[in-house]
């Protein structure tokens, strides 16, 4: 496991578990939120946030967490593993409001600078519709696009946990 991409909804703990494979297998990690947004919570323009991804995956080793769409195909055809974090909706809900009043009128750790932590009506939304809205889109990217890769499916914080402690022990084959 040497480029690694960590998709699920938002909410799921992508940006966590991205942190935990890289400080286990010793990997550099690259959050894309932190690289997409501009303070004030202002959107990388589409060709200059391609072009960024381009050459964040031309590097030789990574984690890489975050969904955007736009791109996902090119993280996709350099990456070696692909986890997907499938966990219930209900979960996902909890945990981004749970963020968001843990980092309340502050910009957590994986954002771009300048961009405090906010939740609004379509971002609850996009959550809690991810798994009839934006799963079936990946899962049919993921089936066209990942044939050669390796795909870790996890719907639970215990199989999150399993997972780590696996990697940990060096037991990727298990996984």
């Amino acid at each position: 496991m040497q480029r690694v991409i960590v998709i699920g909804s938002g909410g799921a703990g992508k940006s966590t578990l991205a942190r935990q494979i890289g400080e286990t297998l010793g990997l550099p990690v690259v959050h894309l939120d932190r690289e997409y947004w501009r303070p004030g919570w202002t959107e990388t323009p589409k060709d200059e946030w391609r072009r960024k991804v381009e050459e964040i995956v031309r590097r030789d080793r990574w984690v890489i967490d975050g969904n955007f769409g736009g791109t996902m195909e090119i993280r996709i055809a350099v990456c070696d593993t692909i986890v997907f974090l499938d966990f219930p909706r209900t979960l996902c809900t909890y945990r981004a409001i749970k963020r968001w009043i843990t980092y309340y009128n502050r910009t957590r750790p994986d954002m771009g600078a300048g961009c405090n932590e906010k939740i609004d009506l379509e971002f609850l939304s996009w959550v809690w519709n991810f798994p009839t809205r934006s799963k079936p889109a990946i899962e049919k990217r993921l089936a066209a696009l990942a044939i050669d890769k390796r795909l870790i499916r996890l719907r639970s914080p215990k199989e999150v946990k399993q997972f780590l402690t696996a990697l940990a022990a060096g037991d990727a084959n298990s996984i």
